[in-house]
Order: C-alpha cells, then structure tokens, then sequence
C-alpha cells in the first residue's frame, strides 16, 4: 500500500512499574539490551495474537521491521477482563523499558494511549482503529472499514443463490457498524432483492464477541439455517467460528481484516472462504516503526482508505478470481467510491 511517511507520529516514553503476568502478559523479547536495539513494542486487542484477523496483522508489521531494522522489538498480550489501568501499566512499563514506538492494537487501548503518552513525552505510542487521541506524541491510525465492507457487500449479493446473507459481528460498538454499514449497503446498491440477516455476538462492556469461536459458530449456524449461503464476518477471533461453521455446511464465508484464505491456521476451510475485507494493519504498525526508525514522524492521524488500498477486498481463492460477473461488479464499486460517486455510510 502507499507509504504514509509525511503524516505519521511521534509518542512518548512511560514511566516504571513492574507488571505481573496477568497485567502485562507475555512479550517476545528477551533480555536487558540497550534502547537502540529493542526497537518497537505491540500491546494486542482482546483476543491477542492467534486470532488469524487483526492482531495477527498488527504481528506481521512488528515482523517485518525487525527483519527490515534488526531490532528484539517486544510483543504482549492482553489479560481476561482487564481494566484501564492494566492497559497503560503495560503502556508505560514498555516505554520504560526504551521500546520505541509503543502500539495500542485497538480502540480499547485510547485511554492508556492517551495517559502514557502524557507520562512520557519522549516516546512515540501508537493507536490502532482510533482516531479521537489527540497528542504531540501520538498517532492514530484509523481505516475506511466501511468502504472495503461496501465491496465485500457486492460480492456477496452476486455469489448468493439463496437470496440470503448474513453479517456476524462481534460486539456492537461504532467501530463494527462501519462493516455492518458497508456491507449492507453493498448488497442493496447491488441487489435489493437479497435480505440481509444481522446478528451481533456480544453487547459492551462484554467483548466476549471478539474472543470466544463458539459464539461465532452458534451465530453462523442460525443464519445457516436461516437460508443464508455468504456470511461476512468482522469477530476477531470469534470469526473462527463464524468460518468453521460455514465451511461445515459448504456455503460461502468472507473472513475480515487478513486475507484469511491465506491464513495456515484456516487451510482446512480455505476453500469456503471466497474473500476477505482486508485492512493494512501490517502496514500501519511498518509505516510507523519506520518513520521512528528515520526519525520523522508527527502526531495526528492517518487514514488507510480504498484508494491508498488501505482497505480492500483480498483475490487469494482462484474461484473467486474467476468470477468474472462478481469481479466486475467489484472493480466499478471500488472505482466508483474512490471517484465519489458512492457515498458510503459509517452508520446502518
């Protein structure tokens, strides 16, 4: 995708307190090591890494600049049910330690962001899928869910035979209904004949609809059974579930955030996973390390849209490249968003 180095930021170092396990969970890096060579740090969403969906992305950039920049660079995952406070302890204890950018994966994570950024002025904290975090020190890298859900909402009223899709989120908050608002539009401005069934796998503070598979696949069954033949899921992890499900009944699954047809984790479903709606999360968390690394960053905020592909629609599954129909259809949706012409809406 388009670099974004001309926009990206600078966050802030944090102050000392020693985390237990359960606050600040289990980081990849090892040993003392000066600040020079620890080099970025990633603090994943609920769910964690494993999720073959989001925080998997944001892994895959941390890999690739370490690869790129020869640093340790420090990953951790979240704990059960924390609060707040374990959030920006693991924030500045990160910072302490002289990793530098410090990375939210989320909009769960604004809050800490935002107090260990004032902690620690000189270090450069990052801010998956938030855009409201203002501060010298902090970027916030924000995608247009709603334009890649717009496409993945085409391609589905042009493969459904039923008549029939479905939309699995997983828990109700303005982030998810962006997907939910893209895709819905999508599939009406393509075929209003085709019913759109909605189901939402948790209601806030409960974000079990990001982490549990079982709740995915419950969800997925209904609409199933419900006559749905394409599912579009935007669940984290849960989405697992949402995969498992329709695989099992050999209907048509489009996965979310990753191309997850490519994901080895998923190889035994891949052949129901007809796209996916990707978000450059791997290049955010690049774009940033990078822009630290050269020592040209600057807070504020940096949207990955359609046009900079920052959001798409993924072409791994050869069925899907040979749908001609489907694969016209797309391309003058994503034309047409990009032009202008297709206003698409953030809300249902």
């Amino acid at each position: 995708m388009r670099r974004v180095t001309k926009l990206a930021a600078a966050v802030t170092a944090t102050a000392a307190l020693a985390l237990t396990t359960a606050a600040c969970g289990n980081s990849s890096s090892t040993g003392s090591g000066s600040s020079d060579d620890k080099g970025a740090a990633i603090a994943y969403d609920v769910g964690g890494r494993g999720d073959q969906s989001f925080n998997d992305a944001a892994y895959t950039g941390l890999e690739r600049a370490k690869k790129e920049f020869g640093f340790k660079g420090a990953d951790q995952e979240p704990s059960d049910g924390e609060a707040d406070a374990d959030k920006v302890n693991r924030l500045n204890e990160l910072a302490r330690q002289g990793y530098n950018p410090v990375i939210g994966v989320g909009f769960a994570y604004a809050h800490a962001v935002k107090e260990a950024a004032e902690r620690n002025p000189k270090t450069t904290f990052g801010l998956v899928d938030d855009a409201t975090v203002e501060g010298d020190n902090i970027v916030n890298m924000v995608f247009s869910e709603e334009q890649g859900s717009y496409l993945a909402g085409v391609a589905a009223a042009k493969a459904t035979e039923s008549k029939v899709v479905g939309f699995v989120g997983g828990v109700e908050i303005p982030l998810i209904k962006k997907f939910e608002a893209g895709f819905v539009q999508g599939v009406q401005d393509t075929d209003k004949s085709v019913k759109v069934r909605r189901q939402y796998l948790s209601q806030p503070p409960n974000f079990d609809g990001f982490t549990k598979p079982d709740l995915g696949k419950e969800a997925a069954n209904g609409q199933l059974d419900a006559n749905a033949d394409v599912i579009y899921h935007a669940a984290g992890l849960a989405g697992q579930g949402v995969i498992e499900a329709v695989a099992a009944k050999d209907k048509w699954v489009i996965g979310v955030d990753s191309d997850q047809y490519e994901q080895k984790a998923l190889a035994k479903y891949k052949d129901n996973i007809l796209t996916s709606m990707t978000k450059g999360v791997a290049d955010a968390v690049y774009d940033l390390i990078k822009n630290v690394q050269e020592d040209n960053v600057k807070g504020g905020v940096l949207r990955y849209d359609l046009e900079g592909d920052g959001v798409a629609l993924a072409n791994s599954n050869p069925e899907f490249q040979n749908m001609k129909d489907i694969q016209d259809a797309v391309k003058k949706a994503r034309e047409g968003i990009i032009a202008g012409d297709i206003k698409v809406n953030t809300t249902p």
